[in-house]
């Protein structure tokens, strides 16, 4: 038994990793550059699939265990308990072993990538697991597509910060993670690279096309290994296009649309409504939206989890087992419930999402946007059907909804009609997949400008755009470039004391505070040299004359809008305030320098 003790054990782990990082720096020395990054491709893409593989298995054999209890008593009691557990358990974890924070959302790699030249916390390589596994595994109303991605982005960083890959290196093994955790998760290796190139990094260039193809395929390859097809959301059925439906699936990418911006505003406010309840209680506030969760569990049992089991019985030949261990289970046989209860689902789904989140649960709106598209889908093609308008293919518009929802969300229109054309099985609904995710992403985007997943950072300018420019300008931190190395001063100053910083100083423009050290205004030297120079004006006009108004940032402005405010006023500096207080200025210069050193060293990478 000693041989089995932990230390050993930490010994043992720490020599292997020693050995195996040994042999990798070998092969660094002997292989060319790009040999070792497809070596670094496979090795990323590997690990990416192990987490989800974990993950996965994780949340469903929690899944089934619930389901089974559930059996026994005919309502979703056990459903409803276990997410208020792992909800707490989420927030337990978080305080007492992750600082007491943790990034949540896929944005977080746009900010790595835009911000931090691609280097991510090396705690997200296991925080996001364990605290998902936790949340979604016991019924959190959330996907894990999210900590996956960031999971495989934080593995990409961290291999290539130990193995000192440069700049451009860094970034493209993070997105070989992102690539090969999403295929795993859905054994679509398409999809994979094409989410890694639309939604993480759409400034990419072709050359790295292979190195995120190959992570993708070597993910695909690894979680077909290892997980059983009955876990992951796939449907073996051929599902074939007719053109005289065409009108309903424009009628399906037009409501998906709207619905998109609901989802994405009711998100937003419920998740904001939940996090700013009990703020200085995180248990409180975690048992408190937990339980309002478990109350839309216990009516609509299909919130728990990810909801890919309930997808596949709307896809089924029997969509009517959707209402098993609900309230409305002896109804099962009337259509206009089973109806009425899918639409409902949908429609809650969403305040169940920001209710998870909000309360301090961990995990994605990956997984609810194919839910909700799914559940719309059916909707619309049931309703139509039970109004004796056509006889619709039920399931073709149940699995086209997931495409048209997703692309909406997410503005990612390519990513959606491959990913669901993968897990298919084939492209006989391509048609139908490129009308209802354009038409949704159409509305969409002309209703919200930025995608759910970024629009609490896209106003920033933290996030990469096609634009290489702004891009570069992300990259820039304006704090850093905050000088406060000039004299000020208020109106209970005289004009001679202007002139006297004016005389003895190299400074050409004075801040004037008030009481409260707020900018009231500035002085600036070329505006009053004859006064400056006339003793006798300098004398009798008050300081209130020279002062004018001054263009004032906020500390926590973008680059962009500093330099936007450079430009509109033909400025070479602006006063800066943090919480309505002077803290400094900062000059055009400065930045204009920060953008040559920076453009220059991405070209050297």
């Amino acid at each position: 038994m000693k041989f089995f003790n932990k230390h050993r054990i930490k010994y043992y782990l720490n020599q292997v990793f020693k050995y195996s990082e040994g042999i990798l720096f070998f092969l660094k020395s002997i292989l060319s550059n790009r040999q070792f990054l497809y070596l670094s491709c496979v090795l990323v893409g590997a690990s990416s699939a192990i987490a989800v593989i974990v993950l996965k298995y994780f949340a469903h054999s929690v899944f089934r265990f619930a389901s089974y209890i559930d059996n026994l008593s005919h309502l979703p009691y056990t459903n409803s308990i276990l997410p208020i557990i792992g909800i707490l358990l989420t927030v337990f974890v978080i305080k007492k072993f992750l600082n007491g924070s943790i990034e949540k959302g896929t944005y977080q790699i746009m900010i790595a990538v835009a911000k931090k030249s691609g280097i991510m916390p090396r705690k997200q390589m296991y925080s996001q697991i364990i605290t998902s596994s936790l949340t979604v595994g016991m019924g959190g109303s959330l996907g894990l597509e999210s900590p996956i991605a960031i999971t495989g982005a934080a593995f990409g960083s961290n291999y290539a910060q130990n193995y000192r890959l440069n700049y451009k290196d860094r970034i493209l093994l993070l997105a070989c993670g992102v690539a090969a955790g999403i295929s795993a998760a859905f054994n679509a290796p398409i999809a994979g690279v094409l989410f890694a190139i639309e939604i993480i990094i759409v400034d990419v260039s072709v050359s790295a096309f292979i190195p995120i193809m190959i992570a993708s395929a070597t993910g695909t390859i690894v979680s077909n290994l290892i997980i059983k097809e009955d876990i992951l959301l796939s449907f073996k059925n051929q599902l074939v296009f007719d053109t005289g439906n065409t009108f309903y699936y424009i009628l399906l990418g037009i409501l998906s649309g709207f619905f998109c911006v609901y989802h994405a505003r009711m998100f937003r406010k419920t998740e904001k409504y939940i996090s700013s309840k009990y703020k200085n209680h995180i248990y409180k506030r975690a048992l408190f939206g937990a339980s309002l969760l478990a109350c839309l569990i216990f009516l609509f049992p299909t919130l728990f989890g990810e909801g890919y089991e309930s997808i596949k019985i709307l896809t089924s030949d029997s969509p009517e087992n959707i209402l098993n261990n609900s309230l409305l289970s002896s109804a099962m046989g009337n259509q206009w419930v089973l109806l009425l209860f899918v639409l409902g689902a949908a429609i809650v789904k969403t305040i169940a999402v920001g209710l998870t989140l909000g309360s301090g649960g961990n995990g994605g709106n990956f997984a609810p946007s194919l839910f909700v598209g799914s559940y719309l889908g059916f909707s619309l093609a049931k309703l139509l059907t039970l109004f004796g308008l056509k006889d619709i293919p039920i399931q073709n518009f149940t699995v086209v909804g997931m495409a048209a929802v997703l692309s909406g969300l997410f503005h990612a229109p390519l990513t959606a009609i491959f990913l669901i054309a993968e897990i298919t099985g084939g492209y006989g609904l391509m048609v139908p997949l490129l009308i209802v995710s354009s038409i949704s992403f159409a509305i969409s985007k002309h209703m919200e400008k930025y995608s759910m997943d970024i629009k609490s950072i896209a106003t920033t300018g933290l996030v990469f755009t096609s634009d290489k420019d702004s891009n570069i300008l992300s990259t820039i931190n304006p704090q850093e470039h905050i000088k406060n190395d000039i004299k000020t001063l208020n109106l209970k100053n005289t004009t001679s004391d202007v002139v006297e910083i004016f005389t003895h100083t190299s400074q050409n423009f004075i801040p004037i505070l008030d009481e409260s050290d707020k900018v009231i205004g500035i002085i600036q030297l070329d505006k009053i040299r004859n006064i400056v120079f006339s003793s006798f004006q300098a004398k009798y006009t008050p300081i209130q004359d020279l002062i004018e108004p001054a263009i004032i940032l906020s500390y926590y402005d973008s680059t962009k809008i500093y330099f936007e405010a450079f430009e509109k006023n033909k400025l070479s500096y602006v006063m800066v305030q943090k919480d309505k207080k002077y803290v400094g200025y900062v000059a055009k210069s400065d930045l204009m320098e920060a953008y040559r050193t920076n453009l220059k060293s991405l070209l050297i990478d």
